[in-house]
């Protein structure tokens, strides 16, 4: 399947730049078209205001909802209808900042957006305390209302949570403090805009600047130097800011630890599980399983050091391609036509909304020097999804291009079939849409491959995602999990301390088979996910779920692309994430689709062994 763009035509050099020096240099086509969602800063501006007037609208109706179903109906539609225009307001004040992080105007703005958050919540802290005050007999009348309908998952979530409630003034006070529990991610996503890394010596041995965004380009390099110079000049260099990253990281963990034993949760893990209803069994069964399943990436990177013809594999041998292919720069074209061609199993009107992303600049692709770094998909209701890219052309890109457009395809679909109120989604559910894509992908390519050649390389890639998503982000969880209960145990969370934590658990995953270079003990100091409570664990569970419904996608048709349209991509906060999960065909209360993922991860390595041998045998 081919497609036209509806940009100009761009000469061979131009495909082939990753990075641009300012906004101004990239072609338009290739940036995100924030006018979509308002034509000027003073449209934003108007609709600041007006956040702040209903927010102030809202606030007195507090005290009133007990009296009929009506006034609780109407009462609901009002704070629907501020948080929607929050929501604009915030996702405008933070893609226009994202872009342009160095940009004091967008700085400004962003602030601004931060402190009207803060406004809005203090105004609605009541919301909780309001309904839970509502008597149960007198809740479940009002719950048979009509009106009522679009509204009875969120109230009967803000009840279920009666046990974990404050006072109102309490609930208020907390409201109030809410911009401080955001400070330390704040101050870390500065600190590592502003931490300078060094120049490092490329494959011709020019000394050139190492970025946070072409550092995997480096750890990809087949030069062994170039990508230990990266590693070594990543990891040293933090380490020089260890106190400062370590006290913040302590920071966030402290305030969610302090978060949690306010609301009377057992621990942080809990606080953040609950929410959505998955019990923490779930989180402690996906590590349980994964670490019984360690000696299966143990074979793996046996098998890496013997494709790499290595004597011994170190932490910066991890990235490496493990087979040659010409022609390893792919254009940004010719990604969008792998996506699109991958995709098609999930049906004509899905493909068409893809092609609408790509073509009407829902997509931000190149990177400038003060551009976030990474990637994501965000919007708000009233507007379509952003995609935010730094694409470098290399085969893992393409894969992140199929990721970011499954959490851009449950948000259309989601915002099309739900009611504000209903139209969010947990990431418990966001990862297996992401997920979802990159397997499809993947079939699709392997299907199409010519040579073993071909073949090996796309296996090594897919079992490299088994390895970052189901094992890495596992033990990402593992670690994250370790650190809160250091903390509540009374361990002060120093430098040292997270290092040693970090390296003993990095030692488990991968010691039998890996050298532990020691810089390997600050790589917690690159993940932004530990500062978003509870995160990561689900980047796991999420890549065994959609393994499962990418293979009843495939054998199944039309009619199970179908059921995981109308479930998993439209269905939102309407019911709890595990009952989504269990309606689109996989039930992750057991272990089974972890067991069920490492059974993939198993039959894949042996096929890789398989076309070794043979290619073995030929030479």
């Amino acid at each position: 399947m081919s497609i036209s763009f509806a940009y100009p035509q761009v000469g061979n050099k131009e495909t082939q730049r990753t990075s641009y020096q300012n906004r101004k240099e990239i072609p338009t086509i290739f940036t995100w078209n924030l006018s979509d969602i308002y034509p000027n800063v003073s449209a934003w501006e108007k609709d600041k205001q007006e956040t702040k007037r209903l927010a102030d609208a809202f606030a007195t109706q507090q005290g009133k909802w007990g009296k009929s179903a009506k006034a609780l109906a109407q009462g609901m539609e009002a704070y629907s209808q501020l948080i929607r225009l929050l929501d604009k307001v915030n996702v405008y004040a933070t893609l226009n900042f994202d872009i342009q992080t160095a940009n004091s105007s967008a700085q400004a703005i962003v602030n601004q957006a931060e402190k009207i958050r803060v406004y809005v919540k203090e105004r609605t802290s009541w919301i909780g305390p309001e309904l839970v005050s509502i008597p149960d007999q007198k809740m479940k009348q009002f719950l048979q209302a009509p009106e009522l309908a679009p509204y009875k998952p969120f109230i009967q979530e803000t009840i279920r949570a009666k046990q974990h409630m404050l006072p109102r003034e309490q609930e208020q006070l907390l409201a109030s403090f809410s911009s401080l529990g955001e400070t330390p991610e704040n101050i870390y996503k500065m600190i590592s805009k502003d931490i300078p890394l060094p120049l490092i010596k490329d494959e011709t041995g020019k000394m050139v600047p190492l970025t946070r965004t072409n550092y995997a380009t480096y750890l990809e390099s087949k030069d062994r130097k170039v990508r230990k110079a990266a590693y070594q000049a990543m990891y040293r260099t933090l380490e020089k800011y260890q106190d400062t990253l370590a006290q913040t990281l302590a920071g966030q963990i402290k305030a969610n630890n302090l978060y949690a034993s306010n609301r009377k949760y057992k621990n942080a893990l809990e606080a953040s599980l609950t929410p959505n209803q998955v019990p923490v069994e779930v989180y402690d069964q996906l590590i349980s399983t994964v670490n019984k399943n360690i000696p299966l990436l143990e074979r793996y990177l046996k098998l890496r050091k013997e494709m790499l013809s290595l004597p011994e594999l170190h932490m910066y041998d991890l990235y490496v391609p493990l087979v040659d292919q010409k022609n390893d720069y792919i254009p940004y074209e010719q990604a969008k036509d792998l996506v699109i061609n991958g995709l098609a199993p999930l049906g004509e009107e899905y493909v068409s909304v893809i092609k609408k992303a790509f073509d009407n600049r829902w997509i931000d692709v190149y990177s400038t020097p003060d551009k976030r770094t990474g990637a994501y998909q965000w919007g708000a209701y009233d507007t379509h999804p952003y995609v935010l890219l730094n694409y470098q052309g290399l085969k893992g890109d393409v894969s992140t291009i199929a990721h970011e457009l499954g959490h851009a395809m449950q948000s259309y679909y989601t915002n099309k079939a739900q009611p504000y109120i209903t139209s969010g989604y947990p990431i418990f559910t966001a990862e297996v849409a992401s997920t979802m894509n990159e397997n499809l992908l993947f079939t699709s390519q392997y299907k199409k491959a010519k040579t073993n050649k071909e073949k090996m390389a796309l296996l090594v890639q897919n079992l490299e995602n088994f390895r970052t998503t189901l094992f890495r982000q596992t033990q990402f969880a593992e670690f994250e999990k370790a650190m809160y209960e250091a903390d509540q145990r009374g361990e002060a969370l120093q430098a040292d301390s997270l290092k040693k934590m970090y390296l003993d658990i990095n030692k488990k995953y991968y010691g039998k088979q890996v050298v532990m270079d020691q810089e390997i003990a600050m790589e917690w100091a690159r993940v932004p996910h530990f500062f978003y409570n509870f995160y990561v664990y689900q980047y796991a569970t999420s890549f065994a779920a959609s393994a499962a419904l990418a293979k009843q996608v495939e054998e199944g048709g039309k009619p199970e692309a179908e059921r995981f349209i109308k479930t998993l991509l439209s269905l939102g906060s309407s019911k709890p994430p595990l009952t989504v999960l269990k309606e689109a065909g996989v039930d992750m209360t057991t272990a089974k689709p972890i067991e069920d993922a490492m059974k993939v991860f198993k039959e894949r390595l042996d096929e890789l062994e398989g076309l070794l041998k043979e290619a073995k045998k030929k030479t």
